[in-house]
């Protein structure tokens, strides 16, 4: 079975059309790069994965589970995948080590210790154990994606998707983001779904998909 199997799936923004009858499969283990210009539809094809968007036609499975089916437990079918934002969505008023730990105790219901012990345990994966004790805005853009990175990573999530994880960075920081990120994803044998605008950086990919004007090309 498939991680994610998307079969023909349109999606509409009122009347404007972002995707058209997509149809893919991610293989559990995978790392897909979906790469495409600006406006293409890549962040909308990961919102919809993830059901942060709905779909007006088609279908989306997760692990075997219908993401657009009503009947689905959106919330803990999200507990089991990893999101990494363009922006970081870090919360500037919590430490480091805080940022790490609040969703896997309010999500996932692990006690503190633990929460502390496995975001920790990421946070020195991504090489910044030293900044464990100091706040999102006195870190650089870098080390902040490396932080949101760890937190994704931290929950166990059998799919990680990362949804333009190096648009707020200059292209050295970013080319070392994606290499992390492939890293660490062969590392914990983790499905990894990776958008990007940046061809240079197709290199860490299993996989390149295409999306075109909200069309997939190259997709299987």
């Amino acid at each position: 079975m498939p991680m994610i199997e998307i079969k023909d799936v349109s999606k509409w923004y009122g009347s404007f059309q972002v995707l058209t009858d997509c149809t893919t499969n991610v293989e559990k283990g995978e790392v897909i790069v979906v790469c495409g210009p600006s406006g293409s539809g890549k962040s909308t094809l990961i919102k919809v994965v993830n059901a942060l968007e709905p779909v007006q036609k088609g279908n989306i499975f997760v692990d075997g589970i219908q993401v657009n089916d009503p009947k689905t437990n959106l919330p803990k079918l999200r507990a089991r995948v990893g999101m990494v934002f363009q922006h970081f969505e870090l919360f500037p008023h919590l430490t480091i080590t805080q940022n790490l730990t609040l969703g896997q105790v309010k999500v996932l219901g692990r006690s503190e210790d633990e929460a502390r012990t496995r975001g920790l345990k990421y946070l020195d994966r991504v090489g910044l154990i030293t900044q464990k004790d100091k706040f999102p805005g006195q870190l650089s853009g870098g080390q902040q994606q490396r932080v949101a990175l760890a937190r994704a990573l931290a929950a166990r999530p059998g799919l990680l998707l990362a949804d333009e994880p190096t648009g707020q960075l200059d292209s050295e920081t970013g080319r070392e983001i994606m290499m992390l990120i492939a890293r660490l994803a062969k590392e914990e044998t983790m499905t990894t779904v990776v958008t990007t605008h940046d061809p240079v950086l197709l290199s860490i990919a299993d996989r390149v998909v295409e999306i075109v004007d909200g069309h997939l090309a190259g997709a299987s």
